[in-house]
C-alpha cells in the first residue's frame, strides 16, 4: 500500500550510499534525530532539538525522569506534526557505568492511525569528586 502522504526523506544514519526512508519509517528515525540532537546544536536552527541534554549531569531521580518526560513531549510536538505522543514513560537501568535511562515512547501516526513504539537510550554522567 503506498502512503505518499507521510512523505519520502533521507535514510538514517548518513552512510556512503544515499539511502532513503519512506512513510512510517521516516516518521520513526524523524523521532529519533529530534531525541539525538540537543538544542544548539544545528547551525541555523538552533531551537531544533530536545532539551534532554541539559539534563545529563543530573542525578537520577523521579524529578529529573518527570522532566526528561517533559522535554521529550515538547520537542516532538514542537517539531514532529505526524504523531501524537500517547505515552512516554522513563526507566532507571543502573549498570557498572553509571546510569542509563531507557525512555519509552508511544507514539500514533496521524495519518495512519498506526500506534509504534520507540526506545532511546539516554545516559546520566556521573559528576568526579
Amino acid at each position: 500500500m503506498s502512503k505518499p502522504f507521510l512523505g519520502v526523506g533521507v535514510g538514517f544514519p548518513v552512510t556512503g550510499a544515499i539511502a532513503s526512508a519512506e512513510y512510517e519509517e521516516s516518521v520513526y528515525q524523524s523521532v529519533w534525530i529530534i531525541l539525538g540532537t540537543a538544542k544548539g546544536e544545528r547551525v541555523m536552527r538552533p531551537d531544533f532539538g530536545c532539551g534532554i541534554y541539559d539534563l545529563v549531569f543530573e542525578v537520577n531521580t523521579p524529578s529529573t525522569a518527570g522532566k526528561i518526560s517533559q522535554a521529550v513531549r515538547e520537542a516532538l510536538l514542537v517539531f514532529e506534526p505526524r504523531i501524537d505522543v500517547l505515552d512516554i514513560q522513563v526507566s532507571s537501568i543502573y549498570d557498572s557505568e553509571g546510569s542509563k535511562l531507557l525512555i519509552n515512547i508511544d507514539y500514533e501516526v496521524r495519518a495512519t492511525n498506526n500506534v509504534f513504539n520507540l526506545v532511546y537510550p539516554f545516559y546520566l554522567e556521573r559528576s568526579v569528586g
